[in-house]
């Protein structure tokens, strides 16, 4: 492998856990021989010596996505952040690349010597047949279809690994996760397609939707709530325009018994992020509803995503694709969600204005319907002073108050 990587190269790595570790252990080994090299990832899981500048510019990180692991280290400095939406980073990484190599971990190849990229599509699978690949065949990476299959006279060489996947445990609903579930599960017609991330609200709200019927699931990731759904026969896709009773995501990150469940499961199909986050994509489906959180709202609508205080936390993902396509689809709804507070509430969540160098994801223009535990409130196509009006009447009853008068004095109300 490390004869395929030259001085200045780009190294291209999927998400999660697309992260070949073998390889990148290997690559660590020897960084005191490379010369410029940069590893091109979103939301990596596994801590390295390189996110912490160990190897200078003999091994750099560039990240698209700050995870747990790779926050630190961008307040550090010692990686470099870049501002994207999913959909478009296959474009990004093309311009930004030259030559790159992918090294992705895959399942075994099968009898007709096909590799699949297993737990993920994301931007990798759209540079097969268009870069160089260097495989891990993990013997615990679950086979799954859809468009992340790569043949092996496509690569340039392989080896084999025998290690677990990262396993994400489902976070248990609070009771305000519950509240808003429920707000936003009786506003899901039957039929409708979905997108919904991960964690306590989206749990929430995908057990909240257990009494529907005849759902269709376009979402970026594939969680353990979205298999419950689909093993209760409520997800089957007899409604969707597209991928007719497919349920579509580009990755997947949960339990041992979501891995188990993808293995060999043509149900489920990961296709390429350019094609999952695609607003032009996602508007073809009627009806279509994207649910997903911030961190914070401001009177206007605005969402900050990610950044905290100010200070960078994550960074779009695919927030901002999947409000937009909602926006355009025929009959589609998107629902922002978060709680009404932090800091055991003394902190409102619900802002007159954005703090200072917080980042908008999500713009005020394309937001729907911001929900929290007090309610929804209702913001397209309604003036400033609706808009308001309606976002104070979720926030909690403690800050409406001064919330009241800051929206007086910035002329809002």
């Amino acid at each position: 492998m490390l004869d395929h990587i030259g001085p200045g190269a780009d190294i291209i790595v999927p998400l999660a856990n697309g992260e070949p570790v073998t390889l990148l252990d290997a690559i660590e080994e020897q960084a005191a021989l490379l010369t410029g090299v940069r590893v091109h990832q979103m939301h990596a899981l596994h801590d390295r010596r390189y996110l912490h500048g160990e190897f200078g510019d003999h091994l750099r990180h560039v990240s698209y996505f700050l995870s747990h692991v790779t926050r630190p280290c961008f307040i550090a400095g010692t990686l470099d952040l870049v501002p994207n939406n999913f959909s478009e980073m296959k474009a990004i990484l093309q311009g930004a690349t030259h030559d790159p190599l992918v090294l992705a971990s895959a399942s075994p190849p099968d009898r007709h010597g096909y590799f699949s990229l297993g737990l993920n599509a994301d931007y990798v699978s759209s540079f097969i047949g268009r870069a160089r690949f260097f495989l891990e065949a993990n013997r615990q990476m679950p086979r799954t279809f859809g468009r992340n299959q790569i043949h092996i006279s496509q690569v340039v060489g392989w080896s084999e690994a025998d290690y677990p996947m990262l396993r994400m445990t489902p976070t248990l609903p609070s009771e305000a996760d519950m509240r808003i579930a429920a707000s936003v599960a009786e506003r899901i017609p039957d039929g409708a397609t979905i997108q919904v991330g991960i964690g306590g609200i989206p749990n929430a709200i995908l057990s909240a939707l257990t009494g529907h019927r005849d759902l269709g699931v376009h979402t970026e990731l594939i969680s353990d709530g979205v298999m419950d759904l689909v093993e209760a026969g409520v997800v089957n896709g007899v409604a969707k325009q597209l991928n007719r009773t497919k349920t579509v995501g580009t990755f997947a990150l949960g339990t041992q018994r979501l891995y188990d469940f993808l293995d060999e499961n043509t149900a489920i199909e990961l296709w390429p992020v350019r094609y999952v986050n695609d607003p032009r994509i996602i508007a073809q489906e009627s009806g279509f509803v994207s649910i997903n959180a911030t961190i914070a709202v401001d009177l206007l609508g605005q969402c900050a995503s990610e950044t905290v205080a100010g200070m960078y936390y994550s960074s779009s993902g695919g927030q901002a694709d999947f409000a937009r396509g909602a926006m355009y689809s025929d009959g589609g709804q998107g629902f922002v969600v978060l709680h009404s507070t932090a800091k055991d509430g003394a902190v409102s969540k619900i802002v007159s204005q954005l703090s200072a160098g917080d980042v908008v994801t999500t713009l005020k223009n394309t937001v729907d319907k911001v929900v929290t535990e007090w309610g929804v409130a209702e913001l397209r196509g309604r003036s400033i002073r609706a808009r308001a009006h309606a976002l104070i009447a979720v926030a909690d009853p403690a800050h409406r108050d001064s919330l009241t008068a800051a929206a007086t004095r910035l002329g809002y109300i």
